[in-house]
């Protein structure tokens, strides 16, 4: 995982603290406290695995005496009924971690899976699927290497990474060459500078403001192919808007190098894995 490790525990002490509150009363009332348990993650549909190494992460956190075997890594094809990875230790700490470790488990394995469906579906033409800052709030990082790792591409991660004039920057500046000429000399040098467009006018400014890459914002795909073809290699394209809702294939035909898509962190649906024990003695 391509995340630093500082950073995936704060994520995972923050979920458990929220999640266990004062303590696991449940468990603690019902559980001896040397009973051991074993157990399977077991996937209850097919898709992307993502999220191994936070799962296991959630575990040691509690009891770094849990033995935590993966069965699959991240990227890897799961189907319906394989067993994921197996676990072993104190039932208690298993427990406490469980819902934690799920969580993390599910979440990025959907946003995985549904990216690796997108990218399917523009096989074949020159479009790349991104996401968007439409995260779950404290879980961008996750998210948005679950993304990678369903072979999408990642927009920038926060406001720092990169300049986005979109339409409320463009009203507040005045127009759009406005904005990007005070961006071009407030800016660092080394920061590309993206408009959003939504009509061919403001596609026409955005190329005489030279701008790096031009948003198709909610444009319909005969406008997207007309846009495409006017800008013709001289900025970057990239189709925004609803995008999880369209037919991502007619969209790249239109010629469009990018399309960023909010749904695939937003909206996604988490991968049904469960957690099934077999208690040992």
């Amino acid at each position: 995982m391509n995340i630093s490790k500082i950073n995936i525990d704060e994520i995972i002490i923050e979920a458990l603290r929220e999640d266990i509150g004062t303590g696991d009363i449940t468990t603690n009332t019902t559980v001896p406290q040397d009973k051991i348990a074993a157990g399977h993650f077991i996937a209850k549909a097919d898709g992307i695995v993502c999220g191994m190494e936070a799962c296991e992460r959630v575990f040691k956190i509690i009891d770094d005496g849990i033995e935590f075997t993966a069965n699959k890594k991240d990227g890897d094809i799961v189907v319906k009924g394989e067993i994921i990875a197996a676990i072993r230790g104190n039932a208690r700490s298993v427990l406490i971690a469980e819902r934690t470790a799920l969580n993390l488990l599910q979440r990025m394995s959907g946003v995985a899976t549904q990216t690796a469906d997108a990218v399917a579906k523009v096989a074949g033409t020159k479009a790349k699927i991104a996401d968007t800052r439409k995260t779950t709030p404290g879980l961008r990082v996750l998210e948005k290497y679950a993304v990678k790792v369903g072979g999408g591409t990642n927009h920038r991660f926060n406001l720092a990474d990169g300049i986005l004039i979109k339409d409320n920057h463009i009203a507040a500046a005045g127009g759009i060459i406005n904005a990007v000429e005070s961006a071009r000399a407030n800016a660092p040098h080394t920061l590309k500078i993206e408009v959003e467009c939504e009509t061919m006018k403001e596609v026409g400014d955005a190329i005489a403001a030279r701008a790096d890459i031009i948003m198709l914002d909610n444009m319909s795909n005969e406008d997207m192919k007309k846009a495409v073809g006017y800008i013709n290699g001289r900025a970057v394209t990239e189709a925004s808007g609803n995008m999880g809702d369209k037919d991502l294939r007619e969209v790249a035909e239109t010629g469009i190098d990018i399309i960023s898509i909010g749904a695939l962190t937003h909206s996604v649906r988490s991968l049904d894995i469960s957690l099934k024990f077999v208690i040992e003695a």
